[in-house]
């Protein structure tokens, strides 16, 4: 095998991505290049240039990667109201194929012949990482690190920290939360800890974007969205970028406590595990996208999304964003979005998001033919005798060969 010249870095500037730089430095003896991403994590991202620097490194790139991440990869899941397992909302997920898509970048502009992540073995990130990499450039080498080093504790991290005299913040470590956290524009997610027991509640000091239902206002608030093709582009009648919209709707999501989930996950690697969530934008995103569309969109054209939505997430989930499967899937949802035009407004109270008006002007609903009241002949209620008897016909046949279903 080749010798390992420049590695490109997924670098956060942390504790262990500062001792995976300096393991890579002495076990490949090459060159790395540092790529920190924000995606809106609410972090200050300088200081790891400096940590970088410090530890001698030449290539440092700081990318401001919040808009891309909400146009390119947010947006186009809600299109598809896309949630793993029923429940959630792939806000760490969705971040990895740009990330992947990145690090990929930045090893063609530096010529290096590797990229390197700081995922561990256990995980669904290793797996999201890879696959977008190797998908956009097959002959990319990975170094994953955690597969390879015997740094297996935090022990072991910090004994190796000092030996190699790599900065430790000790009072941020006292400190420190006992939860891994990942954080960016779509959600904060909390795991380890004390919720690696599935029947312990978490303390409410864990949760940091939303109020407690106790806490939050005892008055609703209303909030109308604006949509086009299936995208928010406006909230309470002002335009806002795709990143300005959902760092909006998480404040105002956060504020009335909206947006938590505790939930047990099936990962791909095939271990179940524990995770929190806050995802307050997101959570407003996907019942005002329903909405929108449920009176715009063609009912089998609904249903058939609603049918392949399962397997869309699952894609996500699983790190297959690049896959020709997902592409195909996504060419499919964009297009019916086409007519996804209108306003949704919504109600906000005690954890609830309650849609409560939709309007279109490319809206399917004809309260002519919908109403209670006199119809005028819109509808003859006399076609559905015939409707009935002919769905039924099956069924009489069925049961006139003596096909007893009780």
């Amino acid at each position: 095998m080749a010798a390992i010249k420049k590695v490109v870095l997924a670098y956060s500037g942390g504790l262990d991505t500062s001792i995976i730089l300096k393991w890579l430095q002495e076990q490949y003896g090459c060159e790395v290049v540092t790529f920190t991403a924000d995606i809106g994590q609410g972090e200050e991202l300088e200081p790891a240039r400096a940590k970088a620097q410090a530890m001698g490194v030449k290539s440092i790139y700081i990318d401001d990667l919040r808009e891309e991440f909400v146009r390119d990869f947010v947006f186009p899941q809600f299109r598809a109201n896309a949630v793993y397992e029923g429940e959630y909302l792939l806000g760490t997920s969705i971040a990895r194929p740009l990330i992947a898509k990145r690090l990929v970048e930045i090893a063609e502009l530096t010529g290096a012949d590797a990229i390197s992540h700081g995922a561990t073995g256990k995980g669904n990130d290793q797996v999201r990482f890879e696959l977008g990499a190797y998908a956009l450039k097959p002959g990319i080498k990975v170094i994953a690190p955690w597969r390879e080093w015997s740094l297996n504790s935090r022990e072991a991290l910090m004994s190796y920290a000092q030996q190699h005299a790599i900065p430790i913040d000790f009072a941020k470590a006292g400190k420190k939360s006992p939860y891994s956290m990942d954080a960016n524009l779509l959600h904060i997610s909390y795991e380890g800890g004390g919720l690696e027991d599935p029947w312990w509640e978490p303390e409410e000091a864990m949760w940091r974007w939303t109020k407690s239902l106790e806490a939050a206002p005892d008055q609703a608030e209303y909030l109308e969205l604006t949509y086009e093709r299936g995208d928010i582009v406006a909230l309470n009648g002002v335009r806002l970028s795709p990143a300005a919209v959902l760092a909006e709707l998480n404040r105002k999501g956060g504020e009335h406590g909206i947006g938590r989930l505790d939930l047990v996950e099936n990962r791909y690697v095939g271990m179940k595990s524990r995770g929190a969530y806050e995802t307050p934008g997101g959570t407003i995103m996907l019942k005002a996208h329903r909405a929108i569309e449920s009176i715009t969109l063609d009912r089998e054209v609904a249903h058939l999304k609603d049918e392949l939505m399962p397997r869309y997430a699952s894609l996500i989930y699983n790190g297959y964003w690049w896959s020709p499967e997902r592409l195909m899937l996504q060419t499919m949802i964009d297009e019916s979005q086409q007519v996804v035009n209108g306003d949704v407004r919504v109600k906000l109270y005690k954890g609830n998001v309650m849609v409560v008006g939709r309007r279109s002007e490319d809206s399917l609903f004809d309260a002519s033919i919908a109403t209670f009241e006199d119809d005028r002949g819109a509808y003859n209620q006399k076609d559905a005798e015939g409707f009935i008897r002919l769905n039924g016909l099956r069924l009489r046949i069925a049961a006139g060969k003596g096909r007893r279903l009780i």
